[in-house]
């Protein structure tokens, strides 16, 4: 399928749900402690008390407001106008807007961290480059990266629980371990800082949680 294809049926599946999604999934309800241990570990990680931070496919911003309760500047981006539509609503004072992780609408070196929360479920093998090439555009020198995604090898119909609540969707999720992304985020420049990967609680999947970090600047030659 081409990538363009593969957007379409990502936002127009998100759009169809975002309501009931939002309605399920108003704040953290699906993480465990150990998950949001991970975010708080890179909000200490960004050397700033007001870091500006972008929420890389933020849904209906539930992260988005985590961060921001936290003292975040927080910019969140979704490739599905529903679910930004979910994000306004329920948290109209946070920035928020329709964008896609593969094209970012921002300068380079614009923010101090990245969060990319179950966002890079749906990009396929040969994508993922561009989309972390994107994120290393975005983010300044010696910034940090969290990524979490579902751990394992293959391809997922995760359509299949939206359509039994009645949903004519179609979703593909990509299954990757943990030690495959962080080859990938090293390829596009990234180090890695911290690994997570626990065992499911109510999940199917193991879930996966790197935070990856830039090189700094080099220093000025006077």
């Amino acid at each position: 399928m081409d990538p363009e294809t593969l957007s379409g049926e990502v936002r127009s599946a998100y759009d169809a749900v975002a309501l009931e999604y939002a309605s399920r999934f108003p704040g953290t309800e699906p993480e465990q402690p150990v998950d949001l241990a991970m975010i708080d570990h890179f909000i200490s990680l960004l050397g700033r008390k007001t870091a500006d931070v972008l929420d890389a496919g933020c849904g209906p911003g539930r992260m988005s407001a985590y961060l921001s309760d936290r003292g975040c500047t927080v910019h969140g981006v979704d490739l599905s106008p529903g679910m930004i539509a979910m994000a306004q609503r329920d948290h109209p004072g946070l920035a928020t807007q329709v964008a896609s992780i593969a094209n970012l609408p921002f300068a380079d070196a614009t923010f101090d961290g990245l969060l990319y929360w179950y966002s890079i479920i749906h990009v396929p093998d040969p994508e993922l480059p561009e989309v972390f090439e994107q994120a290393r555009r975005v983010l300044r020198p010696g910034g940090v990266m969290l990524v979490a995604f579902q751990a394992g090898n293959g391809v997922s119909d995760v359509g299949a629980a939206y359509r039994r609540l009645g949903y004519a969707v179609t979703l593909t999720r990509f299954d990757r371990t943990a030690e495959h992304v962080s080859g990938r985020l090293a390829l596009a420049g990234f180090t890695e800082e911290a690994r997570l990967v626990r065992r499911p609680v109510g999940e199917k999947n193991d879930q996966a949680f790197l935070i990856v970090r830039t090189s700094p600047a080099p220093p000025r030659v006077r």
